[in-house]
């Protein structure tokens, strides 16, 4: 991430790092950009995501905020898309889509597609083709610093912080927008455990959010859910039909092509989809 915020064309910009109870101090890495980059880093006890994007936050001096998970890699035009989308566009906060670059593993780029294809999470991370309204997520986010103040920042929730500071941000009135342009290359976890506890912790914070945002769950948000309880019911009506397999076997083929095809014919890809 330090290294490709070096190579922005825009170049009007701080950096804000601040980690909190990482299992490898970053100290060392963050010492080698300090010569390159307006850099300040800031160690804090482990409080969760929310109170560490605040305690950043409380350190900048620009208009805008931008958000950003450490598992992300910029293209060089990111902040120039930014700039250029808020001269057509003044909104108080907004987000960007997120890619795979071409060096990531297959099990990756399967992760990647399994949480960014319509045909999966319904488009609701930033597609094109969406079920649902765009909420900005903080691996790739921007917002006004006076809005972000007045708002109190992210609560303290432990998973699903950034769409409950979404939620909040569209419930006080204040305009977003999804800024195509605005990508970033997003490093997802490596294996099928690691992918297997996010997507856990993406249900609890659905739950989450629902009780404290009454009506934000949606169709949509049960897919997987939905999914699943009907996968384990065609299985079982397999065994007194086998046409129950049909559907099945279809969307499997529907998934492993439409993969393959987004990332340069690879198979690996495509069936680990």
């Amino acid at each position: 991430l330090l290294s490709s915020l070096c190579k922005q064309t825009y170049v009007h910009f701080e950096v804000i790092v601040v980690e909190d109870g990482s299992e490898i101090p970053a100290k060392e890495i963050v010492g080698r950009y300090q010569g390159r980059l307006d850099l300040h880093y800031y160690v804090i006890s482990n409080s969760g995501p929310g109170m560490a994007r605040n305690h950043g936050a409380r350190q900048v001096r620009g208009e805008y905020l931008l958000i950003l998970d450490s598992d992300v890699v910029l293209p060089s035009t990111w902040l120039e898309h930014i700039h250029d989308s808020l001269n057509h566009y003044p909104v108080d906060a907004f987000g960007g889509p997120d890619k795979a670059h071409a060096s990531f593993s297959p099990i990756q780029k399967a992760i990647n597609y399994a949480m960014t294809s319509f045909l999966t999470t319904g488009g609701i991370r930033g597609g094109k083709k969406k079920l649902d309204k765009f909420y900005p997520r903080s691996f790739n986010m921007g917002i006004r610093r006076d809005v972000y103040e007045r708002l109190g920042g992210f609560s303290g929730m432990r998973y699903g912080e950034d769409i409950d500071f979404s939620i909040r941000i569209m419930e006080a009135g204040y305009r977003t927008r999804l800024f195509p342009s605005a990508w970033v290359y997003h490093k997802r976890r490596t294996d099928l455990t690691q992918f297997f506890r996010q997507v856990r912790h993406s249900g609890e914070a659905r739950i989450a959010l629902n009780r404290k945002h009454p009506g934000s769950l949606k169709l949509v948000h049960c897919l997987p859910a939905l999914f699943t309880f009907s996968v384990c019911l065609l299985v079982i009506g397999s065994f007194f039909c086998w046409l129950f397999l049909v559907p099945l076997i279809i969307y499997a083929l529907l998934l492993f092509v439409d993969a393959m095809f987004r990332n340069k014919c690879d198979l690996r890809v495509g069936l680990l989809s």
